[in-house]
């Protein structure tokens, strides 16, 4: 029998703990994937089970992980508990957690990391721990156990040391990010220890601490971002005794700033990395009108770079920005570049015919504009560019710019979108080799013979085109996406097209002529260019069944009434708080229930109303103006009286007309914080049971002394001696 009644209360544990899951997360049912992120809650929720292998606390106010809390999940595989509160966890919480793959704790309150957490960890690939209050990683690694780790997420505004030891254990990393922005102490060697890091980003203002780390990881690191440092001239060299081969190939400075004096020792010092190829430059700031030191820079020999991008750099006075002469000697191999978004407004000619080896050249978004052109696309310059993009500057004339970029012999690819050309010519001259042609969003009105026949990819997109009738014999892809088109383009003059894009015109019927001479292998039209009127008919209907689902909705929650509610309570904002004394009629109005009221009405008010001296109060059955419409009525009712007096019961909560009042009430009284309501239970009752949208009446009730009508007949006589006293207050 004892048995039998061991196993019953095992099982009755069960179900309790599932129950208590179901409640505090109700998608946990059942399901491998849990999701109680911003659920509100203070601990993890009790009866996780090894079915689960999704779990997500994450925003909620969890302090402490205990023990047993995930003792359960041993199938785990992500578990996710950042923006919490968490301070402490216990030394075995996550012994269980076997195949766990991600943890999460990232922006919560942990003081100190310990590697006891960590040690049964074998199959974790990504930690996040940045946004914590730890200074230090501890006098040894935290992470020795953790053989599999991918990923490693750590640091914080606080975070200042790392010690030789603190990286043991870690051999290879795909993503390594460190928050160090106050990182005031690093012991040389401590990255080291890791052999191979495809990627490390690091938030650092210091730069001798950055000097160091970079030392440290010439021979492991293949891309190193650098975020938020304050570059001063650096005088100690990058590699110091390193030899070559490095392994660092791109470097990127995001949200960086840069002097004149800083970026001139700056690109010497970067010539040491001799595995360098890409350097980015990205959201940055440069204090300085381009007078770096040249000389310096060329006698310290050639750059390894063949890369450069420059996106949103912000030069103050860049119209005063100079022309870099004395560089030409170290652009000569760089291959690509990109300076975008930076206001640039033309390249000198002298330096531009410097860059012999560039094939890739990028000024989206700029200030260029076609006078400025002639100087930056001068003769011999970019002599072996292959692709350039001039979209989104002021570009005006399409005839000048064509000319200007003739120049270009080798040019394949251009894209000059988002120009306002306006118009374009009958006759252009163009680049012998010229493939692609971006003329998207450029506001021409029709296609002429300026556009080249040399094409093997043209986009038109996004103009006023009302037809398209071009001899292209080598076009491949034709984009005319956006535009007024009413017939497809005849097939004879384009032989060889593959691709072709209508979307988005006026396209009503196809003609057999159009595809004369060519094979259809695929053709993709949307639902709206095959069926238009279909679709249109079917969008009526579905606004039509929209229109009736939200009066239904409205109708069945009373979506009318609480609009009518809320202007009336946004027109009652504007009233004075308090109703000047003159105009208070009642000493309380009362909100109670109607199955309430034959305590009300025969024994509180005959109560009240009957006690020397009497008190005045305020009933909806008899104090309504008839014909007021009922918000206009509690308004000036409750502004009309000194309290509020809520007899709260089972019934009370389950009144629709008591939820009204408490609507208006919560609104009114709540909202200005002041002491004007009174309540009375008249029987027992939870806060649970008051709706959760009336947060502040429940959390008066757990709060805030309530009168509690007594059932023996001795205490009601004190009963109605408290409640005269607070309508008196």
């Amino acid at each position: 029998t004892w048995q039998l009644w061991a196993i019953y209360m095992i099982f009755a544990a069960h179900l309790s703990e599932q129950q208590a899951l179901k409640q505090a997360c109700p998608s946990c049912d059942a399901a491998q994937l849990c999701n109680c992120s911003s659920m509100g809650l203070d601990f993890i929720p009790p009866g996780l089970t090894a079915k689960i292998t999704v779990l997500n606390l994450a925003h909620n106010r969890i302090k402490h992980i205990q023990s047993q809390d995930l003792q359960q999940a041993v199938n785990l595989r992500a578990l996710l508990l950042q923006s919490n509160n968490i301070s402490s966890i216990d030394e075995d919480a996550f012994q269980s957690l076997v195949k766990l793959e991600l943890l999460d704790l990232s922006n919560n309150s942990l003081a100190h990391l310990s590697p006891v957490w960590f040690g049964h960890l074998l199959s974790l690939q990504h930690l996040h721990l940045q946004g914590n209050f730890y200074r230090d990683l501890g006098e040894s690694s935290p992470f020795s156990s953790l053989r599999n780790l991918s990923s490693l997420h750590l640091g914080n505004p606080r975070f200042s040391v790392i010690r030789q030891g603190n990286f043991e254990g870690i051999e290879i990393l795909n993503k390594l990010w460190i928050d160090g922005r106050n990182l005031s102490q690093y012991e040389q060697g401590s990255l080291k220890l890791i052999q191979k890091i495809n990627h490390v980003i690091i938030d650092i203002k210091s730069i001798n601490v950055f000097s160091e780390i970079v030392r440290d990881l010439l021979y492991s690191v293949s891309w190193l971002e650098v975020r938020e440092i304050k570059l001063a001239v650096e005088t100690k060299s990058m590699v110091q005794n390193s030899t070559p081969p490095f392994r660092i190939q791109k470097l990127i400075f995001k949200d960086a700033f840069f002097t004149d004096q800083s970026i001139s020792r700056m690109i010497v010092l970067l010539k040491e990395i001799t595995s360098l190829k890409e350097l980015v430059a990205i959201d940055c700031v440069l204090e300085g009108k381009g007078r770096w030191d040249t000389k310096e820079i060329t006698s310290s020999g050639e750059s390894s770079v063949e890369t450069i991008s420059i996106i949103n750099i912000m030069i103050q006075n860049f119209h005063l920005f100079f022309d870099l002469y004395g560089m030409e000697s170290q652009i000569n191999k760089l291959k690509r570049l990109t300076i975008a978004s930076s206001k640039v407004f033309m390249v000198p000619c002298r330096l531009a015919q410097h860059f012999s080896s560039l094939l890739y050249l990028d000024f989206n978004d700029n200030l260029l504009v076609n006078n400025r052109l002639n100087e930056t696309i001068c003769e011999d310059a970019w002599p072996s560019l292959e692709t350039l993009n001039l979209s989104q500057n002021s570009l005006k004339s399409l005839k000048k710019t064509a000319k200007y970029v003739s120049r270009l012999l080798k040019l394949k690819n251009l894209d000059i979108s988002q120009n306002n050309f306006g118009e374009i010519p009958d006759a252009c001259v163009w680049p012998k080799y010229l493939k692609y042609l971006n003329l998207s969003s450029t506001q021409i009105p029709k296609v002429t013979t300026c556009i080249p026949s040399t094409l093997e990819v043209l986009d038109v997109s996004a103009n006023n085109l009302k037809e398209f009738g071009l001899q292209l014999p080598l076009l491949k892809e034709l984009y005319l996406t956006k535009n007024q088109l009413k017939t497809l383009p005849g097939a004879a003059p384009i032989p060889n097209l593959v691709t072709m894009s209508v979307r988005r015109n006026k396209l009503n019927s196809f003609s057999k002529e159009e595809f004369e001479g060519a094979q259809v292998g695929a053709v993709h039209l949307s639902l709206m260019e095959c069926h238009r009127s279909l679709i249109v008919s079917l969008i009526c209907v579905l606004v039509f069944v929209g229109i009736l689902i939200l009066v239904a909705v409205g109708y069945k929650y009373h979506a009318v009434w609480y609009l009518r509610m809320t202007w009336a309570w946004l027109q009652a904002k504007r009233k004075p708080k308090q109703a000047p004394p003159k105009d208070i009629c009642y000493d309380a109005f009362v909100s109670y229930s109607e199955n309430d009221s034959n305590w009300v009405e025969n024994i509180m008010v005959r109560e009240l109303e009957q006690a020397c001296p009497p008190f005045r109060l305020c009933l909806h059955k008899r104090d309504f103006v008839p014909g007021k419409w009922i918000v206009d009525n509690i308004i000036d009712s409750i502004e009309k009286s000194h309290k509020t007096l809520f007899v709260l019961s089972e019934h009370f909560v389950q009144s629709e007309w008591c939820k009204y009042e408490l609507d208006f009430s919560h609104f009114r009284l709540f909202d200005e914080n002041n002491d004007a309501a009174i309540l009375v239970l008249l029987e027992p009752i939870q806060s649970k049971a008051i709706p959760k949208r009336f947060c502040k009446l429940r959390k008066i009730m757990n709060t805030k002394t309530y009168l509690e009508w007594p059932t023996g007949e001795d205490q009601q006589q004190i009963f109605w001696e408290n409640l005269k006293a607070a309508l008196k207050s």
